[in-house]
């Protein structure tokens, strides 16, 4: 399946095709609250709105899986998103993204994209994957990589 195959619930609890996005540039992150990389938000939501008008949606699947780093609710997680961080980019239901109960979209995302050493686990919280305007995965980067980092990378796509 492609990315744009797939469905996910988002964190309002509504399924969205994520077919929708099509002809648009994501960049699919696995995040937490409770996390060192936490603070990333903030690079997130500045790269929504600076090139959300022309074409890049960022996509926040809440993980528990690295350190039970988001515990709460999506209620919670929705809540501490917008009040801490002030996120409008559109996030999701949490989701595992390793393992027997890993969503496919980010099984698709580890095998179009692996890791290092050929490696498709997802390391650790805020992976990001970028897919371009077709649905392709382009790339894969780690939680060291930062949001700004990786500007030039999505200017390329737009």
């Amino acid at each position: 399946m492609a990315v744009l195959d797939h469905t996910a619930r988002t964190i309002d609890g509504t399924d969205h095709p994520l077919a929708d996005y099509a002809g648009k540039v994501l960049l699919i992150v696995n995040v937490a609250s409770r996390c060192g990389f936490t603070p990333q938000y903030t690079g997130l939501e500045s790269l929504w709105r600076r090139y959300g008008e022309r074409g890049l949606v960022v996509l926040g699947f809440p993980c528990n899986q690295f350190g039970h780093q988001e515990p709460g609710t999506e209620a919670e997680i929705q809540s501490f998103c917008s009040t801490t961080y002030d996120v409008s980019f559109p996030l999701f239901a949490k989701v595992d993204v390793n393992g027997p109960a890993a969503h496919p979209l980010f099984a698709d995302l580890k095998r179009e994209a692996p890791g290092l050493l050929g490696s498709e686990a997802v390391k650790w919280n805020f992976t990001k994957f970028l897919v371009d305007r077709s649905g392709r995965t382009v790339k894969r980067y780690g939680s060291m990589d930062t949001p700004e980092s990786i500007a030039a990378d999505i200017e390329r796509l737009l």
